[in-house]
């Protein structure tokens, strides 16, 4: 057994260090490419390089052939090609005379070889990067399609109805080819998007939504199927279920590579079935019947799944008013309106009597019957008036959608309405953790941490970091259905609680439990059972090198066209800065690619090949495009640029990349890797 975890350690360790060299080999490749172009160029018009340099700053290697310095410098993230007669760092060497009069020099060549000279660069990514694509998709790649995970709650997406295993075919009357084109569409729309397919019971549809823009970019709230296929981990300290779990207690086991068949003798076809039979059968013990890898497709391993309780602290908290109404549920129909906020549920007090995590449950064991509701209205210009409604709920599973941000309200999905919880005690259950603590009600809950157990790390919980939810009225931070999930999320972890009683804070500590008064079969249980299992994902493979330079063309133009509508969108301000990345986050994701496979790290480096070529070609001092507008100029005037001009305007290029590269750095270390 030790020489087996040697052996697969050694063999962990040794796939890092291919990946690593292939990304650094990639990344030099693009950056090599770019400037092999202008080198190129400039030879064959007879420009003497006096040193072609992959990165900046001190040069740590060099050598000298012919009459070029070829050197590799400290500063990996670009590199340069140095002409006799052109020097960003030494502007006025574009306008000197004397420089000039070398007929060998940049600035002596006429502008037409200068602009091929400068455009070379751009022109050479290009063609790369329609390479590196083209080989991608000979080989094969992966991508999502377009198939739904998850509709986030109180999200556009979910609003208009939309639902897990819905399939988006056509995205404002053009056919989609991967999940991508769901985010690409809601990113750069501006306006309404309209999307057209397939719900999960086969029925069409097509509807209008508008993208949400409160965040960093405008979004609908999806997210992606998984498929029925379990991982394949390399890392030996990723497990397969979540520690603590049902799955992780599971008999006989869950293994890597095992691809989910049946739940209790039924054939599952999707994830978004497997997400139903959970949810509707949360208390049961179900049968699971898997496909081993390795095995033969019709050999079935059935393995047990209990039920997953789950954990409180036996708090029952304040109903906010209703955030969100998904459009021809049966809460439109029954005339609820954003804002209201429901007090009572078939003459049961909602807070007291009916915990408000627990009325997605409620509501969908009383599918079909009529439920009388009070509501709590709020009209412009005039006090709160009570409104009394009914409300028929349909069969949709309790929890189904459950929160999956900060700031995701809960969802009832059976009438259509989500809700944010209010942190404030209404109800302490007697010998809850809450109730040893010594909470009372009335008192509110200004912050909860979430830690992890004794001596354990994050390592030992697949990497499942600690959390922290703040509660604001100011920020309407109200969010304790989020944190309630997250502690569900993290089963048996202890918490620490903040707790305010006349604006006087005391911290306490609990760990929450299942409530051992339950029955069996009446125990309160989580719509999943702890099993990870891999995104879906569909092969796009050429059958041939030709149809592969046309998939290459095709990727090459979209992601060109991508690019461009990114920076119209910063530029308008519908899309945040704060969803740039640098070279840190770059690195990274080409890190995690090369880990999938070849084809996906050559698609990585073809995308990042043609962003280098379209930033390149940006109208900006110092790089290629601000080169080519001072080439224009002169083609135009006959007349060279100003050296004050052309100075003035370099340096200020400079301090403005030189600023946008600390800015996207500060993206990286301090917003995204120590995050």
């Amino acid at each position: 057994m030790e020489v087996e975890l040697s052996s697969l350690l050694l063999g962990t360790f040794t796939s890092k260090i291919i990946n690593i060299a292939m990304v650094a080999l990639g990344l030099g490749l693009v950056i090599f490419f770019h400037e092999l172009g202008h080198f190129a160029v400039a030879k064959w018009c007879n420009v003497k390089v006096e040193r072609f340099s992959i990165g900046f700053g001190p040069i740590i290697y060099s050598f000298k052939y012919g009459e070029t310095e070829y050197a590799l410098s400290i500063i990996p993230f670009g590199g340069y090609v140095k002409m006799l007669g052109q020097d960003d760092v030494d502007p006025s060497q574009l306008t000197s005379e004397e420089i000039a009069l070398d007929p060998r020099s940049y600035s002596a060549k006429p502008v037409y070889q200068r602009m091929g000279i400068i455009s070379a660069g751009v022109i050479m990514n290009i063609v790369t990067g329609m390479l590196f694509f083209a080989f991608a998709f000979r080989m094969g790649v992966e991508s999502m399609p377009s198939v739904i995970g998850a509709a986030i709650p109180g999200m556009p997406a979910w609003e208009s109805g939309i639902q897990p295993g819905d399939v988006i075919e056509e995205i404002d009357g053009k056919k989609t080819s991967s999940y991508m084109d769901i985010i690409r569409s809601s990113a750069f729309s501006d306006g309404d998007i309209t999307m057209a397919g397939t719900h999960l019971d086969g029925q069409k549809f097509d509807i209008k939504i508008t993208p949400d823009q409160t965040g960093t970019r405008p979004q609908i709230g999806t997210i992606p199927s998984n498929s029925l296929r379990i991982p394949v981990f390399q890392d030996p300290a990723q497990n397969v279920a979540s520690k603590g779990t049902a799955a992780a207690k599971a008999e006989p086991g869950f293994l890597g590579g095992d691809t989910f068949k049946t739940i209790d003798g039924k054939a599952i076809k999707n994830y978004a079935e497997i997400q139903r039979t959970f949810a509707a059968k949360s208390n049961q013990t179900l049968k699971i019947g898997v496909n081993r890898k390795g095995t033969p497709p019709t050999e079935i391993v059935e393995i047990s799944v209990g039920n997953n309780p789950f954990r409180t602290l036996g708090l029952q908290m304040d109903i906010g008013p209703i955030e969100s109404i998904q459009q021809g549920s049966p809460a439109e129909r029954a005339g609820l309106k954003v804002g209201d906020k429901i007090t009572h549920i078939d003459n049961q007090d909602v807070g007291q009597a009916l915990n408000p995590l627990k009325l997605p449950n409620y509501f969908s064991g009383k599918v079909g019957e009529t439920i009388p509701i009070v509501v709590k209205r709020q009209e412009a210009g005039s006090d709160p008036t009570e409104v009394n409604l009914n409300v028929v709920p349909i069969d949709n599973p309790a929890w189904l959608e459950h929160p999956y941000k900060t700031d995701t309200p809960l969802a009832v999905g059976s009438i259509g309405i989500a809700f944010h919880v209010i942190p404030t005690v209404l109800k302490v259950e007697e010998g809850s953790p809450a109730a040893k603590a010594g909470i009372k009600v009335n008192e509110r809950i200004k912050k909860i941490k979430i830690m992890l157990p004794g001596k354990d790390t994050a390592a030992d919980w697949n990497n499942i970091p600690e959390v922290t939810y703040e509660f604001d009225d100011k920020d309407k931070k109200m969010n304790w259905a989020s944190a309630f999930w997250e502690m569900q999320v993290r089963p048996g972890w202890p918490v620490e609680l903040t707790v305010s009683n006349k604006r006087q804070l005391r911290e306490v500590k609990m760990t929450p439990w299942v409530n051992p008064n339950q029955e069996k079969g009446e125990q309160w249980s989580l719509p999943v059972r702890g099993i990870r299992l891999e995104l879906l994902r569909e092969t796009q493979k050429a059958d041939s090198m030709g149809q592969a330079l046309g998939m290459g063309v095709r990727y090459t133009s979209n992601s060109a066209k991508d690019i461009y509508l990114t920076l119209k969108s910063l530029f308008t301000g519908r899309v945040s800065p704060l969803e740039l990345s640098g070279p840190v986050t770059i690195a990274t994701v080409a890190y995690e690619v090369a880990h999938q496979g070849y084809s996906e790290l050559l698609l990585f480096l073809g995308f990042l090949s043609v962003n280098l070529a379209v930033l390149n070609f940006l109208p900006i001092p110092v790089l290629d495009g601000g080169h080519m507008v001072f080439l224009c100029w002169e083609g135009i005037t006959r007349k060279r640029p100003n050296e004050k001009v052309l100075a003035a305007a370099t340096y200020v290029g400079m301090i403005f990349v030189l600023g946008l590269m600390l800015f996207v750095l500060y993206l990286d270390i301090f917003l995204r890797a120590l995050s």
